[in-house]
């Protein structure tokens, strides 16, 4: 299949990186245009491209042309593209958001254009980072059939693996991504947070946890989240359990009630993993219970 003209309308990490990696894999870049001039010349000096003031003058001059603006744009800036004649028939327009189904492309599908949904499961925090974090992710594939041809191939190019889902599934796919990326964000945060009530800075909490988390990892990549569950709770151990909660009380409501939580969800991974009784599952949820504030958070 021969390569596309690709344009990046929205040139922040993701679109960004999706044109410096797709232009190495030799995709012609036809143009990019973006709300925020710096980074749009930056981007278009990187590829050897026209930067475009308005994005359907970018958008007339690509075959396959990604919308990596914020999620919330995504409609209104395909809508006005659309208005101004921007797309044609026989264009593949992406977007890459989890979140959104490629039915937020609006007015692509009546100009003729095929949609499509391209959403990399993977953590971007800059453009060097996108770029280094992109080959070998997975990516979610969702839209018109007629695009999944150079939609694979896309991620085929960019060394990745993909899978498809249908556009109802795409809330629940991305809560999931989230769970697996942002709340371990948060749950480190929380982590580092409580070594420092007994004096280390985030930075020391973090290096001493850090082996911990990637040991962890390393067991869920290697038996599976099931057979790497370790801990008090996967031992039925009551009084570890007991003992921890008047601590984490003591350093705020929220973060005891987070830990109840998860505690007893990880009841039920105990048990799915049979290293405890029904019996201890029980006390284990008595005392996780056994909270009047927990029960007003929850």
């Amino acid at each position: 299949m021969n390569k596309p003209a690709v344009v990046v309308v929205g040139c922040g990490k993701v679109g960004s990186a999706l044109a410096l990696l797709l232009k190495e894999r030799g995709y012609p870049v036809a143009a990019v245009a973006g709300r925020t001039p710096a980074p749009v010349r930056r981007l278009a000096e990187a590829v050897g491209c026209p930067a475009c003031d308005y994005p359907w003058e970018a958008t007339v001059q690509g075959d396959l042309v990604f919308i990596t603006t914020p999620d919330r744009e995504i409609a209104p800036v395909s809508a006005a593209i659309a208005r101004k004649g921007g797309f044609r028939p026989g264009q593949v327009v992406a977007h890459t958001s989890g979140a959104h189904p490629a039915g937020e492309l609006q007015g692509v599908r009546e100009a003729g254009a095929l949609a499509v949904s391209i959403h990399p499961l993977q953590s971007f925090a800059d453009v060097a980072g996108a770029r280094e974090n992109l080959p070998g992710s997975y990516f979610a594939l969702e839209g018109d059939e007629g695009a999944m041809p150079l939609a694979r191939q896309v991620v085929a190019d960019l060394q990745g693996h993909c899978f498809t889902i249908r556009a109802e599934d795409k809330p629940l796919y991305h809560a999931a991504a989230c769970i697996a990326s942002n709340y371990l964000v948060s749950l480190m945060h929380l982590a580092t947070g409580l070594y420092g009530c007994f004096g280390l800075s985030r930075r020391e909490a973090f290096q001493a946890l850090f082996p911990l988390v990637q040991g962890t990892i390393n067991n869920i990549r290697r038996v599976g989240p099931v057979e790497a569950l370790t801990g008090p709770v996967a031992r039925g151990d009551v009084p570890t359990i007991q003992g921890h909660l008047p601590a984490l009380e003591r350093v705020g409501n929220e973060e005891e009630a987070l830990y109840r939580m998860l505690g007893l969800y990880t009841i039920r991974v105990a048990r799915e993993k049979d290293s405890i009784t029904a019996e201890q599952a029980r006390q284990l949820e008595r005392v996780l219970r056994n909270s009047s504030k927990y029960a007003d958070i929850c």
